[in-house]
Parts: C-alpha cells; structure tokens; sequence
C-alpha cells in the first residue's frame, strides 16, 4: 500500500482500476490490447512483476479469460480488461466461469459500436451484452463506475464480490472515464476489506454438478444448481453497491442514470436547484442484478422519469420493466459517439415540466 503522503493520486479511470487490483491483492492478468482498455494492459505489464505478480499477453480474449480462470482455480486472484469486441470473445468462458463458480474479475471499457465502431469513442451499449451475452439461465454482477474514484472503489469490490459470490464479476466504463483524470483516494490497509477463500476441496466443472461439485444428469439436480447460482446473487442484493440518490424525495423529474451519463446528470440536477426545479438523480453504481426495488419505490414518487444513457434504451427497458407506468417513462439518448452534456439533460428537464404543468 502507498504510504499516507502519497494517498491522493491523480489518476485515469484505466490506472484505478489497475491501482485498485493491486490494493485488493490481485497477481495475475492476462489480456489483449484493445482500445480504449488498453492502458489497463501496459500498466498491469509494469506494475503487476514489481507485487510479486503476472502478466501475460493471450494470443486473443478468449485465451485471456481462460488464462484467468486458470490463474484463479491455482489461487490467485485475477483479472483481465477489454472492450465489446473482445467481450463477445469472452463470454463462452464468462459462462464457464458463472456455472463453475469461478471467482474472477472483468473490467470492459465501452467503446462505440457494433463490431468494429470507433475504437476510440464512448457508449453505453453493453448493457445487455453484460447480462445475457452468455448462453444460459444464471445470474451475474455488472458493475457501473462514473469516473476515476469509482473506478477504484468498485473494481476493489468486484473482487470481494467475486469470491463472497463466487462467480465472475464486471466492471462496465467506457472510453471516456478510461482516460478522463482526477483525484483518486486509495484506501490503507486497514480501510481495505478483502475476502479470502478457505482450504476446502474444489471440484470444479462446467456441468450439471451438486452441492459437492460432482456432476450430474438428474433433473432435481439441475433444477436445484440453477436456482442457486441465480439466487445466491439476486437473494442478496443488499450486499451489492447500491445507487447513489441525490436531490428531493418527491420530485417533479427524477433522473435515472450510470457511468459517464451520470456525470452529466448530476450537473444537470444542480443546475436544476439553481433555477429552484425539483429534480432528483438516481445514480447506479451495479447495473446487474437490476435494482427493480430501489427504481419502483422511487419512481413511483416522481411525476416522470428520465433515463439517460448512451444507446437507445436499453436501461429504460428495465426501468420500464420494474414496474413504474410506461406514460411517466422518458429517455434521453445519444448514439452518435458523443457524451450527453448537463445543458441536454436540463432543456429536456425544462421541455418535461412545461408539458406537466
């Protein structure tokens, strides 16, 4: 850990989270470079042998991520960073991972698409892709960072998430908090709270497997496994990071939003103050397992709900979902590979309470 005077460091999005595996005791990674994760990679290459760690470069994401469950099945806790393209590489193994229950960490920097996009421009357009890219019924952690402090803070309970959950855990930012900077307050060690596994025997398999980690075929026995790798994660959401609310209990406008959008909505709220407007914001700090309990007990407070997000609502499907009436449901969208700034957020405001009244 550093030492007191060097706490506040003024870092990327890329670099906490590096900084942040290496605090929460992660030695090993392998990856692929890919735009905008790319850093994640070289700093780890640097940084990592220097804690008694590895790093090493895969031939492509699905070697990455086999290389990591591996890594972590031998004890050690691991990690790897990409973006879409190499997500959609992953997820045979992401799967593997949930249905093994193999604790490790994936942090996947969004970067405009489909396929190929801009390698360098921001999205919010994994949503889905985090949850349902990988065949089969379970559940997964997706988590949501704004900006560099979070970055640190979440990627350092992902992996205590991991291991408490045992399941693979996701750290969801995107190209703009990759590289934006700011202060970033590291935690000592006494501040740190870190999970560690036990000395009990693990059998580990992909299969229809029992309570002991044998595999099996029998109905009652498959029926069972997969209510517990959905349940040991949606029963305990209370255990999950949980949305960050700001502004008035019973507002005109509630805002819904994550990750770099959520930066421009919390402007946007204070500008909203400024002209005496009721508006709250809803900031998500985990994306999956949805908080559908969370969203219905405060939407239902506001006369209309305003979800940003960087694609073409995909998490207004979800708030929809929870709920909250369709009528009181708004979006406010962006899919040309530029962020939504404050002054949108607020004239959308403005537009939503003139029609209200």
């Amino acid at each position: 850990m550093t030492e007191e005077k060097n706490k506040v460091q003024f870092l990327s999005g890329n670099e906490a989270c590096v900084w942040a595996g290496i605090h929460a005791k992660a030695r090993f990674f392998a990856g692929y470079p890919i735009s905008p994760a790319t850093e994640i990679a070289e700093m780890c290459a640097q940084e990592l042998p220097k804690h008694g760690g590895f790093y090493i470069q895969m031939e492509d994401e699905i070697g990455s991520i086999a290389a990591v469950i591996g890594a972590s099945l031998g004890g050690l806790r691991a990690f790897t960073a990409t973006s879409g393209p190499g997500l959609a590489l992953m997820q045979e193994n992401i799967g593997y991972a949930a249905m093994a229950e193999v604790p490790c960490v994936i942090i996947n920097v969004q970067r405009f698409g489909p396929s190929t996009g801009i390698a360098t421009k921001p999205a919010q357009s994994d949503v889905m892709t985090t949850r349902w890219g990988t065949p089969g019924d379970h559940s997964l952690i997706v988590l949501v960072p704004s900006g560099g402090q979070e970055c640190y803070d979440l990627t350092i309970a992902a992996f205590n998430l991991a291991e408490l959950f045992r399941t693979p855990v996701i750290v969801l930012t995107d190209a703009v908090i990759a590289h934006l900077r700011e202060k970033v307050t590291f935690k000592t060690k006494e501040e740190l709270f870190l999970i560690n596994g036990d000395k009990r025997v693990l059998r580990v398999t992909g299969l229809v497997h029992d309570n002991f980690g044998y595999s099996s075929d029998v109905p009652e026995v498959a029926e069972k496994l997969i209510t517990r790798l959905a349940q040991k994660i949606e029963g305990y959401q209370a255990l999950l990071p949980r949305p960050r609310f700001y502004g008035p209990e019973r507002p005109e406008v509630l805002i819904i939003s994550f990750g770099i959008s959520a930066r421009a909505a919390r402007q946007a709220v204070y500008l909203a103050e400024q002209e005496d407007l009721a508006v709250s914001l809803l900031e998500l700090q985990t994306l999956w397992p949805f908080p559908e309990e969370k969203i219905r007990k405060i939407g239902a407070k506001a006369k209309t709900v305003l979800v940003a997000e960087l694609n073409r609502g995909q998490v207004q499907r979800e708030v929809r979902a929870c709920g909250i009436s369709p009528e009181k449901v708004r979006g406010i969208n962006k899919i040309d590979s530029t962020v939504i700034t404050p002054s949108e957020i607020l004239n959308e405001i403005l537009t939503i309470i003139k029609k209200n009244n």
